[in-house]
């Protein structure tokens, strides 16, 4: 072979061998990429070819599948009650994607999941179609429907509700809501519609029972009466060395109350009874930062939750100063938690003391019902003894029972109820309205069913009837009643 043929057989052979080379690369180094690339036309052809898998509440569907016409995604999202139940779903859009439940279990609703591998080249040989899988939640319709039927008349707000003995998640709401049904295709319409939800200023799209941090205002006090009792220096009924006024340290600030409430040298009892600032702040600074930040951290502050939708982080400051201290042991100054948050605190004292870790999906399940994964309860921390828990849920119970106690709304007939009222400053110089707290628990003679936390963002009462006790009470018993009245 002469000089050019040579050559000519090389660059020919380098270039056969840079085809097979970037072939092979792409078909197996960069499959996995590519095939879930959002930008693959026939990832979302794929995706939506089939009816998507369901999730469940109380054993029925709160979702289901429509076949579209006029485009090759065939079939697209629908729900059952959208804005009661976006919140805990999410939304599953042709056109922006998908979240939460929706997002994260996605793999499972679609059939995609590697864990369905063997039931799906069974159906293969079968030759039947294949069918996304089923998420069942630890949800109750009936709770579900209590909180967001009391919140959507509020205007803004959230509730969380949790099992204290399991730590599921019974429900979780969030006003004001938005329908996922209605931008669940692919149309010109379905991206103006989320468009404007996104864009609109009372943001709809947000889940404020997880991914929203108010400033707790009293509520916090169950962690500075935790705190308190777990020192050994204080004890429910006995009085504390609380003057009044009590200046801050380190300022000429005394600390007031609200209302001329009876709060010089209170035992703790009195003091959560009828709220005393100056008692649960002159308790935060002298038990001091670290002590407070160790309590609070094991309710779980200062640290993201996974249920498994992802919860922003509490937050209890770990670097301030005794008056700065104060403040903050009585929800206030950088204090800031999510309702989530706040029900797990009133979950830890209601089980004794023993904080379970959230969650809200029980079991995946196959298309046959086969369970592929189930979620165990897990203890996640020990905020409180159990002798000292019970001493605190006696206080809580004083302060819906006893008359003069904040809670008094939350009472529920052949029920045991202890909750904390909070109504939380907000804006510079507590310009603007407050916001609304209460954080209970109920029990019957079968044990500890539920524990609630409420949050009332906004509403058209006047400033001076905004209260825990008034607006947030009510729609913590309503859910408290449907949990103990579907057992």
């Amino acid at each position: 072979m002469n000089k050019p043929l040579r050559r000519i057989a090389i660059f020919c052979g380098l270039l056969v061998l840079t085809l097979l080379i970037r072939d092979n690369w792409l078909q197996y180094v960069k499959a996995d990429s590519l095939a879930s690339d959002d930008d693959n036309r026939r990832v979302a052809i794929a995706r939506y070819s089939t009816p998507r898998g369901d999730i469940i509440v109380d054993g029925k569907s709160i979702t289901g599948s429509k076949e579209t016409s006029g485009t090759d995604l065939k079939y697209k999202r629908t729900w059952k009650d959208g804005p009661m139940w976006s919140p805990v779903t999410g939304y599953a859009s042709q056109v922006v994607g998908a979240t939460q439940i929706e997002s994260i279990e996605d793999g499972i609703l679609t059939g995609n999941d590697d864990r369905l591998f063997f039931r799906n080249t069974l159906d293969m040989i079968t030759g039947k179609k294949k069918e996304g899988g089923n998420v069942v939640t630890t949800l109750n319709a009936r709770a579900q429907k209590a909180a967001y039927d009391g919140l959507k008349n509020r205007g803004k707000g959230a509730v969380a509700a949790i099992e204290p003995s399991t730590g599921k998640i019974l429900a979780l709401a969030s006003t004001p809501s938005y329908d996922p049904s209605s931008f669940a295709g692919n149309s010109n319409d379905d991206g103006a519609t989320f468009s404007k939800l996104d864009k609109d200023k009372d943001k709809p799209l947000l889940n404020r029972a997880l991914r929203e941090t108010y400033p707790p205002g009293s509520t916090f006090k169950l962690v500075t009466a935790a705190a308190a009792l777990e020192s050994g220096d204080y004890d429910p009924d006995k009085k504390t060395q609380t003057p009044l006024p009590w200046t801050m340290p380190g300022t000429t600030t005394p600390l007031k109350n609200e209302g001329n409430i009876p709060c010089e040298n209170a035992t703790l009892r009195v003091a959560l009874k009828v709220s005393c600032n100056t008692v649960f702040g002159k308790i935060g600074s002298d038990l001091g930062n670290e002590k407070m930040v160790d309590e609070a951290e094991k309710f779980g502050f200062n640290k993201e939750q996974f249920v498994p939708v992802r919860s922003n982080a509490s937050n209890f400051d770990d670097d301030m100063n005794p008056s700065q201290t104060a403040l903050s042991s009585i929800g206030q100054y950088n204090t800031a938690a999510t309702p989530l948050q706040m029900a797990m605190v009133a979950s830890a004292v209601a089980n004794d003391g023993k904080l379970m870790k959230p969650y809200m999906i029980d079991e995946l399940k196959a298309s046959n019902l086969d369970t592929i994964e189930k979620t165990e309860p897990e203890e996640l921390s020990q905020p409180l003894s159990e002798d000292n828990a019970q001493k605190l849920q006696s206080m809580m119970e004083t302060v819906v029972n006893d008359p003069g106690g904040t809670g008094s709304n939350a009472k529920i007939p052949g029920a045991i109820v202890g909750g904390k009222t909070g109504t939380a400053q907000h804006g510079v110089d507590n310009s603007e309205k407050p916001y609304a707290w209460f954080v209970s628990y109920a029990k019957t003679s079968s044990g500890t069913p539920v524990a609630v936390a409420v949050v009332v963002e906004d509403s058209d009462a006047s400033r001076q009837d905004i209260s825990g006790g008034g607006l947030a009470a009510p729609i913590a018993k309503s859910v408290m009643e449907a949990v103990i009245n579907s057992k």
